[in-house]
């Protein structure tokens, strides 16, 4: 993968990371946007009524602005195994996400096709999942440090 797309794809995912993790962060202050209460936005976001509370929303906004940073040092040649291996557990927790947004599209998981849930599944949460997913696949596969750039000025050496 060139540098500049690495870098590309991973600011994007850490970009989308980031924002999720800000979300939930907000979530977690009792705030329910862009829903009316909190049973909305959990049928909205989940299809499931579940508890949007902070020792809920909290573990999730650490975990993704974590991976956030993790992908971005990645993308940039830093931090060695571990941020590689961060950067392969979002593909794969993106992908596993993706797999069931396909499930519910399809009918095989239940989700009322007249629910918000359904509606964003197709259009937002499970697009995004596959082609965040395969984005972080692909950084996942640059091996730990490629494409680091040493301290200071680069020069070009003279021939002869």
């Amino acid at each position: 993968m060139e540098t500049t797309t690495r870098h590309r794809s991973g600011l994007a995912l850490a970009g989308l990371l980031a924002a999720d993790g800000l979300l939930h962060l907000y979530w977690a202050t009792g705030a329910t946007w862009p829903a009316a209460d909190s049973r909305a936005l959990s049928l909205a976001v989940l299809g499931i009524e579940t508890s949007f509370a902070p020792p809920t929303v909290l573990p999730l906004a650490a975990l993704t602005l974590g991976g956030a940073a993790a992908v971005l040092a990645h993308s940039r040649g830093r931090g060695g195994m571990v941020t590689r291996a961060v950067t392969g557990a979002v593909a794969a927790g993106m992908g596993v996400r993706a797999l069931a947004g396909l499930g519910w599209a399809a009918g095989v998981l239940d989700s009322p096709p007249d629910s918000p849930f359904h509606v964003l599944n197709l259009a937002l949460y499970t697009p995004a999942c596959l082609g965040f997913g395969w984005a972080a696949a692909r950084l996942a596969l640059v091996p730990a440090g490629a494409g680091r750039r040493p301290f200071g000025p680069v020069r070009a050496r003279r021939a002869g």
